[in-house]
């Protein structure tokens, strides 16, 4: 049977990946992403691979357009199967001392990272099939701090917490609901971030390379499969052994 998968912040980086993976294994993917031309780049792309996809241009701060999304994958596929909610913003959050951080910049990150997920978990939940999946992209950074990145840190600290009260909720209906947690990920927007973008943590790793997108993909799509029916509320952190929790 063909699953109906949703992943936002799926015009780059990480949720394309995850938008190619799906769809490689024979899913129908829903490309979500403000940029509306990434999201058709991406779609694009999967077609001409022979999958299947459709580019939505979604605001996840919004509901009226978060509901829009949900309209859209329930008429390309009926049900919603499982939600990646990958969308967030990271490459242009500015590093400050917490004392300095823009009040305005703070209120954003917290609107996309973590506002994001709930107002697209509230749109599709009555869409969700029974064993459907949530999928909610947080950040290893949260178990180790980062100097001067309080408001991103502290968004994905809270993507965590909502999964976990997702989980409590959606549970009742055979949903699972889990947390990924990645490391330092070289994607276009991790080498926009600093520089040497390759070598940053390499000596702290257990597995001595850079993280690359792949590495993220397979515990991803190991949360959405059968295998994962008994795994919820769970945050599965995947760095190479960074850190250890």
């Amino acid at each position: 049977m063909t699953r109906t998968v949703v992943v936002t912040g799926a015009g780059g980086g990480l949720g394309a990946e995850f938008a190619r993976a799906f769809a490689a294994a024979g899913d129908r993917v829903i490309v979500a992403d403000i940029d509306g031309d990434a999201a058709a780049r991406v779609a694009a792309s999967i077609e001409d691979a022979g999958g299947t996809a459709l580019a939505v241009r979604v605001d996840v701060t919004d509901r009226a357009s978060t509901d829009a999304l949900a309209a859209a994958a329930v008429e390309a596929g009926g049900s919603v199967d499982v939600l990646i909610n990958n969308a967030a913003v990271y490459a242009t959050v500015t590093r400050s001392p917490f004392e300095d951080i823009d009040e305005g910049e703070w209120d954003r990150v917290m609107a996309v990272n973590l506002k994001g997920p709930w107002q697209v978990a509230r749109a599709l939940s009555p869409h969700l099939a029974a064993g459907g999946r949530v999928i909610n992209i947080s950040s290893a950074t949260v178990f180790s701090g980062s100097a001067q990145w309080a408001h991103y840190v502290a968004s994905k600290a809270g993507v965590i917490g909502l999964t976990r009260v997702l989980a409590k909720e959606l549970g009742t209906r055979d949903i699972t609901v889990n947390t990924v947690a990645p490391g330092f990920t070289l994607t276009e927007a991790s080498h926009g971030l600093i520089d040497n973008a390759a070598e940053y943590g390499v000596d702290r790793g257990s597995i001595r390379r850079a993280i690359a997108p792949q590495d993220i993909v397979g515990t991803v799509l190991y949360l959405a499969s059968p295998a994962a029916a008994f795994v919820t509320g769970q945050t599965v952190v995947v760095d190479g052994g960074r850190q250890f929790i």
